[in-house]
């Protein structure tokens, strides 16, 4: 929750997006464009949670398991830290992890560039997944 929102052809949840692109390269998969293609109009608003569920699905039908997630936001704002539990708690149970297997960080750009102008969030993401 904030005054400001991001743009974007789905809820533009970045965390999320970052999240199901670690995960898909992790299984060897092609990115969340391929899935869900910007210009596809069922694909419009749809809640990043779904994209992620699709993942833990995908990962059930190649035989693989999620075994943790591990992000960082970058952003000037909004402060994450208030909203990290909840975060971890809706992300592990769209994958069906545990949400203590779901590791989230926030770190500022220290005003530089178009994160640091807030102008936009940045997050980065790994996965693990096994046989």
């Amino acid at each position: 929750p904030h005054t400001h929102g991001l743009e974007g052809h789905s809820d533009a949840d970045v965390l999320c997006h970052a999240v199901a692109d670690a995960l898909l390269g992790a299984m060897g998969l092609p990115d969340i464009g391929f899935y869900f293609p910007p210009g596809d109009p069922a694909c419009k608003d749809i809640c990043s949670l779904r994209i992620l569920e699709k993942c833990r699905d995908l990962a059930a039908e190649n035989g693989l398991r999620i075994v943790n997630v591990d992000s960082t936001l970058v952003a000037e704002a909004p402060k994450v830290l208030p909203h990290r539990d909840a975060m971890r708690e809706n992300i592990g149970a769209a994958l069906g992890i545990d949400p203590k297997r779901v590791g989230i960080k926030a770190t500022t750009n220290e005003t530089m560039g178009f994160v640091g102008r807030r102008e936009g969030i940045a997050a980065l993401a790994v996965a693990q997944v096994d046989e």
